[in-house]
């Protein structure tokens, strides 16, 4: 059976609920904010019980962003990100089940209502993460795509990370949570309806996923949130053998950054004005900053920072004037997640 059509499968029929996963790879634990956990009380409870994700891929400062949702199925985050974009903003979700579109499309009133929206601001579209164009997305044209645990089941990932970086905007950023292997997996795990469908079988080897990224010209991502995946299914784990598994949230910017963390003295300052975070931001799992507070920033950070929507939320002194060499940030990549879930990616 085609890889595609296993999923569709597997997600269409197999599953009934989220119950129905034999392990956590899926539905691991979530570190969501207060504000995303008051937002999820007005999702109808069946997108909620038929939703599959690895992560809570929703970041801030999203008011009338248009956001585009890669494998939506029942819609959970869409309608978790219309509420944070407001009725101003607009978010669209591609999948390619028919079961879980119909899902998802039929509670859209609903959600319209608890939002207190005039007009429904989310729009499901059937269609393949690997080409985005067939449906109906143009070039430049999302602030901010995400994708929960869908990736791991692409048959072409580098497909799906060429179509990202083509209908992201200049300055937009793709934040996503997904599976990840310290490892290049066997072809037949992809072969294998259980394993694929488990969102282990495709899981992203980490040095593959930097190199699909470079090849796209984006030289520079971080880890926002890490956490190990333990398979608890003996029968899967046999199959899976020595592999370790984790789940990651990475965010990564359409800017031009360099593919080392330079140092030129630059300074950023949070001005504390993102809407739910007076106090505190976190870029990364490493980068931390505190309202008011200097912080020492290599170039890539200064940019991520003022050349996307952040910008208008802190200020950056200094310039590229004067070089002081490599900035001395840690590891540089993600490869040293899979070794000590305590550090991040390029600094």
């Amino acid at each position: 059976m085609e890889q595609s059509q296993s999923v569709q499968e597997y997600y269409g029929k197999v599953l009934s609920s989220n119950k129905d996963l034999q392990t956590t790879a899926c539905c691991s634990p979530e570190d969501m904010s207060d504000e995303l956990k008051t937002m999820i009380k007005n999702i109808h409870p069946e997108v909620i019980e038929k939703f599959y994700g690895c992560g809570a891929p929703l970041p801030p400062a999203l008011k009338n962003c248009t956001v585009l949702d890669l494998g939506s199925g029942s819609g959970r985050d869409v309608y978790l990100a219309s509420q944070l974009v407001g009725p101003e903003g607009r978010v669209i979700g591609i999948d390619m089940t028919d079961e879980q579109l119909e899902v998802a499309k039929r509670h859209e009133k609903h959600h319209m209502d608890q939002f207190g929206y005039s007009q429904s601001n989310v729009e499901f579209r059937k269609g393949y993460i690997e080409d985005l164009k067939a449906a109906g997305i143009e070039d430049n044209s999302v602030d901010l795509i995400i994708s929960n645990c869908v990736i791991n089941l692409s048959p072409d990932k580098e497909a799906v990370f060429s179509e990202m970086f083509r209908v992201l905007k200049p300055g937009g950023e793709i934040y996503f949570s997904d599976v990840f292997c310290d490892r290049r997996l066997p072809a037949s795990f992809q072969e294998d309806p259980v394993l694929l469908g488990e969102c282990l079988g495709g899981a992203l080897y980490t040095e593959d996923f930097r190199r699909m990224l470079m090849k796209n010209n984006c030289l520079d991502y971080r880890v926002c949130a890490s956490s190990p995946i333990e398979v608890t299914n003996k029968k899967i784990a046999d199959k899976l053998g020595p592999a370790k598994f984790f789940s990651l949230t990475i965010r990564a910017f359409k800017v031009d950054v360099e593919d080392r963390c330079e140092d030129y003295g630059q300074v950023a300052y949070y001005k504390g004005t993102i809407e739910g975070l007076p106090h505190i931001f976190d870029l990364d799992d490493h980068h931390r900053f505190e309202t008011n507070r200097p912080l020492l920033v290599c170039s890539n950070t200064a940019k991520m920072l003022s050349e996307t929507r952040f910008a208008p939320h802190f200020r950056i002194e200094g310039d590229l004037s004067a070089h002081f060499g490599l900035f001395d940030c840690g590891p540089e990549s993600i490869q040293s997640v899979t070794t000590d879930s305590n550090v991040g990616a390029c600094c």
